[in-house]
């Protein structure tokens, strides 16, 4: 009968770098149990179907005041392994499909992105790729073993190259870096880098992907090295959202005396009860939402926005209560339905300080405060009956540019009156700073829900704001006027959770370091679930 060994992770070190007679066996039983835990995760993964997001943007070439962007694209969906329909066990055709040569001509497809979660979905063994290890690293908390993995010759083109990083316990890929391998020139593959996170004993699944394409799309080998694109993927949504019918196994009934509401007489005056109807729309559109897993769930970045809308509302003189959530989503957006105001977290991630954060809520506020009315139709519950594929299509909760206009009016009102009237200054230099941007990145700026925080009109009501800060001097080391993407949010992917960054102060080099608005790499500071020795556990025999 086969048995199980462990072998200490110093043993480890000298098996894998001295390969003699029996070491090589060692070392065979070790990437074997490499191959096993990618394909227990396989089986794993195709049973769960999290949100993927990925955000590219585009530059041109670089000139005296560095890559200006040009360009970007964004897609939303949902991962699906289990519709696996070609050799590299994506539903899509996988890689990016080009027409011709040059920048503009590239598509990007969505299945992609969705590839770079796993190396290989089909053949990630012995018989298609080679093994050589490299060296011990940790990442975070994690101490890791580095592979050098490559295809053998003729076995076809998606196949990855690159490297792994295998947590040392379980012997499960946590990070792969590299590429896939192409024969065809009408197909691309990228570099990127893929990141994992431990969610469960044993369990790592993709939480963040970094892609980045230096050359452009042109062969020419005496092109200057700049980067052409940059892209982030984010994966997040895995757990299922509990739903309140799960909790009729938790519902105790003590006793068949019907309950009784002693608190007034039951009857409703017409106010009253046109209240409850937009408060049921509400609370449908808000469960929905939750759900699907875009909206996050309640934690302490709501109550940091909570206590920025209680400052305005008690120095406005307003008799309101206000609940704020956050949308995971990245593009920038605000939306407010009934008394719930809601932030995507892309644009959280970019706002430099308080003062821009009170502007950004300022707005959906004042519709609030303005009596503006809620989506009632949602208080029907088939008018939310769709799948979560199609909820950014079918789920609109856009206001009418007089309601638009009327509350922008007050928002500027009521921040002059607010405890940021002092430091306006940063929140105009914010708008400025996004203005000179919106025409490179259509797509960062179009929301999903609500309207488009960054529309002509809209820059046009806080114009006052931007007169009111100094010039926009983006060579200038201290003045920072917006925050790179990720700056901000920290995002659970199993639970959904988010938390705020916290990062000790940075010195800037030269301006270019700042990097308003971009996409940028992410060093995920890998943790385990519980605590365990630093063992491998190798295939027994």
């Amino acid at each position: 009968m086969a048995t199980r060994f462990w072998l200490n992770v110093s043993v480890l070190a000298t098996v894998l770098a001295a390969p003699v007679a029996g070491q090589e066996t060692d070392k065979t039983r070790i990437v074997e149990g490499i191959v096993a835990g990618e394909q227990e995760f396989l089986s794993k993964i195709k049973q769960l179907q999290p949100f993927l997001e990925t955000y590219i943007q585009e530059f041109g070439a670089p000139g005296d005041s560095g890559t200006p962007l040009v360009n970007d694209q964004y897609m939303l969906g949902r991962l699906d392994l289990a519709k696996a329909s070609n050799q590299n066990g994506i539903a899509m055709s996988a890689g990016f499909q080009k027409k011709s040569h040059g920048r503009e001509s590239i598509r990007f497809l969505p299945a992609g992105w969705a590839q770079m979660a796993v190396p290989d979905a089909t053949a990630f063994n012995t018989a298609t790729y080679d093994f050589q290890y490299s060296r011990r690293e940790f990442l975070g908390e994690v101490r890791c073993l580095v592979f050098e993995v490559a295809p053998l010759e003729k076995k076809g083109a998606g196949r990855f190259i690159g490297t792994i990083w295998v947590d040392d316990q379980d012997l499960r890929i946590v990070r792969f870096n590299g590429t896939y391998t192409r024969s065809k020139s009408s197909w691309l593959f990228f570099h990127f880098d893929s990141w994992r996170v431990n969610v469960e004993p044993g369990l790592w699944v993709p939480a963040f992907i970094y892609v980045e394409e230096g050359n452009g799309f042109s062969e020419d080998a005496g092109q200057a090295a700049h980067p052409r694109f940059k892209a982030q993927t984010r994966f997040w949504g895995y757990s299922p959202v509990r739903s309140k019918a799960d909790e009729l196994s938790d519902v105790l009934i003590e006793s068949p005396s019907p309950v009784q509401d002693k608190s007034g007489t039951g009857d409703l005056a017409p106010l009253e009860e046109q209240r409850l109807w937009e408060k049921q729309a509400e609370r449908n559109v808000v469960l929905r939402l939750e759900k699907s897993a875009l909206l996050a769930p309640k934690g302490e970045v709501d109550q940091v926005l909570n206590t920025v809308v209680n400052n305005l509302i008690a120095t406005n003189h307003l008799s309101m209560e206000v609940e704020c959530r956050v949308l995971l989503t990245m593009p920038f957006e605000t939306f407010s339905i009934g008394h719930t105001l809601v932030i995507s977290r892309g644009l959280l991630d970019v706002l430099p300080d308080e003062a821009s954060l009170a502007m950004v809520l300022a707005e959906e506020l004042a519709h609030i405060a303005l009596g503006h009315g809620t989506a009632t139709s949602y208080a029907f519950g088939d008018q939310l009956m769709f799948s979560d594929t199609e909820i950014t299509q079918r789920m609109r909760l856009t206001r009418s540019p007089q309601e638009m206009e009327e509350a922008g009016n007050k928002a500027v009102e009521m921040l002059s009156n607010s405890p940021y009237k002092d430091k306006l200054g940063h929140a105009g230099l914010f708008l400025k700073a996004l203005q000179s941007r919106i025409p490179a990145l259509p797509s960062l700026v179009q929301a999903n829900f609500g309207n488009q925080f960054a529309s002509g009109a809209n820059m046009d009501r806080l114009v006052e704001l931007a007169k009111a800060a100094p010039p926009l001097e983006e060579n200038k080391i201290e003045q920072i006027a917006a925050l790179p993407l990720g700056s901000r949010i920290k995002l659970n992917v199993w639970s959904n959770q988010i938390s705020l960054i916290r990062t000790g102060p940075i010195t800037f080099v030269s301006a270019r370091e700042k990097m308003p608005f971009e996409v940028t790499p992410l060093a995920v500071y890998l943790t385990r679930v519980g605590n365990k020795e630093p063992v491998v556990t190798a295939a027994g025999h």
